[in-house]
């Protein structure tokens, strides 16, 4: 029998989703309730019809709302326990034009010139540390076709704020990264957006898988409310 490696090359841990799965998916309905970035990527790439790559996909919480329009959503996740249930919500929903595939930003298992639309929202991209992915991406793309990474904009925005606050810092700067996907190519959009969480136990434990504990704790104190100023940094290239 082959020996399969045990990670794949390009996997990043995650422990907020990895870990916690149930706590994200918390964190996830709470995000950009007003749908700002979705309006902003449709506005620069509309999905219609299109073949979607949702690379790094963890549980596969946007693959439903990319299947509404989309030809079909190939969801691509190197986390086998995430990605069982990715397959589970794909049944669940019934999402017939959707496939959950294993896979890295690394080594994506597609063909090449096959994909309209990549969407890598918070997986592998985190400038300036996953240029061995940048190739992949212009392999399964057509030509015409457009990449989209969401990441935080580290300039704006109460999480902005937050993030400053990290012991040791964050793990990047904002000069670096931003001038990094411009160095590549890309374009940048900033939205701000919120957090909208249904109760401060929600929005607590949350803030609990984002930041160190001690940090938590003081964000949790001085934060009475279930919203979240939180800017993002959309980046987009055509192909």
């Amino acid at each position: 029998m082959p020996t399969i490696p045990p990670i794949l090359p390009g996997i990043h841990p995650a422990p907020n989703i990895q870990e916690t799965p149930d706590i994200y998916e918390i964190e996830n309905h709470a995000v950009d309730p007003d749908h700002r970035i979705d309006a902003a990527m449709w506005a620069i790439a509309p999905w219609q019809s299109a073949t979607v790559l949702d690379l790094g996909a963890g549980t596969g919480f946007h693959i439903a709302r990319f299947h509404e329009r989309a030809e079909h959503v190939f969801a691509v996740e190197p986390h086998a326990p995430s990605r069982l249930r990715a397959m589970a919500r794909v049944v669940a929903l019934g999402l017939e034009r959707a496939s959950v595939v294993t896979g890295s930003a690394e080594q994506i298992p597609l063909a090449d010139s096959s994909i309209d639309i990549v969407h890598a929202r918070f997986a592998y991209f985190f400038a300036p540390h996953c240029a061995k992915g940048l190739p992949e991406l212009e392999r399964v793309i057509r030509p015409g076709g457009t990449a989209f990474i969401i990441d935080n904009d580290l300039r704006h925005g109460t999480f902005a704020a937050w993030l400053q606050r990290v012991p040791g810092g964050y793990f990047a700067d904002a000069d670096t990264v931003e001038q990094w996907w411009a160095d590549n190519g890309f374009i940048q959009t900033r939205i701000m957006s919120r957090w909208h969480f249904a109760s401060l136990a929600d929005l607590a434990a949350v803030i609990r898988i984002e930041f160190p504990p001690a940090l938590a704790e003081e964000l949790i104190s001085e934060h009475q409310s279930t919203i979240v100023e939180y800017g993002y940094c959309l980046y987009h290239r055509h192909y």
